[in-house]
């Protein structure tokens, strides 16, 4: 018997639309043979460390709850991009800020979902609430709170046979267990994110739990957001990472026909080695960039500040505002005027100096509901987030 082939689960046959269905029930984890991490070690120090630098550069931020609100947004952007919506970054923005309408509704929506969700989830963790089936599912009903998943069951496990690929569970790419076993696949799943596992790297577990829960897709919608952020919520509630910064959705993105084609090994093959390579690959270059971000962005204040100062009398004005664009990078008049507690006539004449400077741009064209952008900021936070196309 091939080595892998005790890794693998089992098909169970069901009925579906008048014809047999066999859908895929993985084995519990840990995967047995277990994972073989000696071919592995060198990457996984390298991706340790990694993560070592990206928990390091939260506490030299001036600002960190500043660099996550924006960080997280892209985050649930690129997320939000995998399952196919077509918003950017600006669009979220300008919906958040009640100030710019006619953003394409339903896809800003879902981003905005997924933010709101992430923070539940974080705020649940930081209170010493478990990660648990209970919190997945108190998550996923605020990710599919509004928009187009909301008629999907939101916070339910699903009690219908959903599939990948295909029109139907006969010709699909991937058939996830029957929804009768759900509940004990997840079960499983639970335990063995609080079992003591001192063999396993936490990387290694992160990794493994996220095939496992895509390979389950408990929900009828929200499935790869949810497995995504488990990652990050992994790292954060057992303390290797202090604030959420590792996100491996860009990477996914940019790799994505690799990224379903190593999840179908492991479902067909139990080849869970070349997924871990993948994985960790992925924690290293995206560890690395938003190292660099962060890097770039404080460069960026600081160059724009140094701008700012010297310009004389209005230098405070226009210094209260940059600060204010760092936090929001996309601002309208009555907007800044109104967080700021100064006049429209103050907040245009400061924006005028930025413009003058550079640093601010206008994007409308428009003579009102005028919206200006910090635009060098928005493109290094906007780096990766073009739509996907086929």
């Amino acid at each position: 018997m091939p080595v892998f082939e005790t890794r693998l689960g089992r098909y169970e046959t069901t009925a579906f639309g008048g014809e047999k269905v066999r859908a895929y029930v993985p084995c519990p984890l840990p995967p047995f043979p277990p994972v073989e991490l000696g071919p592995l070690q060198a990457e996984l120090e390298v991706a340790n460390q990694a993560v070592g630098r990206l928990d390091g550069i939260a506490s030299v931020l001036p600002d960190p709850p500043l660099f996550l609100y924006m960080y997280v947004r892209k985050e649930a952007l690129l997320s939000s991009q995998i399952e196919g919506t077509q918003s950017s970054l600006s669009d979220l923005l300008m919906f958040e800020s009640d100030e710019a309408p006619g953003v394409p509704l339903d896809d800003t929506r879902e981003v905005s979902n997924y933010v709101a969700a992430m923070d539940h989830g974080l705020q649940r963790l930081r209170g010493d609430f478990p990660l648990s089936l209970r919190l997945l599912r108190e998550i996923h009903a605020i990710l599919l709170a509004h928009g187009r998943g909301e008629d999907k069951d939101p916070g339910e496990f699903r009690s219908s046979q959903n599939w990948i690929g295909g029109t139907r569970p006969g010709n699909a790419l991937y058939v996830p267990p029957p929804p009768h076993l759900v509940l004990d696949c997840m079960g499983a799943l639970e335990t063995f994110i609080h079992a003591d596992t001192p063999d396993l790297p936490l990387l290694v577990k992160a990794a493994l739990v996220h095939v496992q829960f895509e390979t389950i897709h408990p929900f009828l919608d929200g499935n790869g957001r949810l497995g995504r952020l488990l990652i990050t919520f992994l790292l954060c509630e057992r303390g290797v990472l202090r604030e959420p910064l590792l996100y491996l959705s860009l990477y996914f993105k940019q790799n994505r026909q690799t990224y379903y084609d190593r999840l179908q090994a492991v479902r067909e093959q139990g080849d869970w080695e070349a997924w871990l390579a993948f994985f960790l690959r992925g924690v290293i270059v995206t560890a690395g960039q938003a190292i660099a971000t962060a890097r770039a962005i404080l460069q960026l204040f600081a160059r724009d500040r140094a701008l700012i100062e010297p310009i004389g009398r209005a230098a405070a004005t226009a210094l209260r505002l940059h600060q204010l664009l760092q936090r929001r990078a996309l601002v309208t008049i009555p907007a800044a005027s109104r967080q700021l507690g100064l006049s429209q006539p103050t907040v245009t004449a400061a924006i005028e100096q930025l413009m003058r400077l550079g640093i601010v741009h206008e994007t409308t064209g428009r003579r009102r509901g005028r919206v200006f952008v910090y635009g060098a900021y928005m493109n290094l936070l906007s780096e990766g987030t073009e739509p996907l196309r086929d």
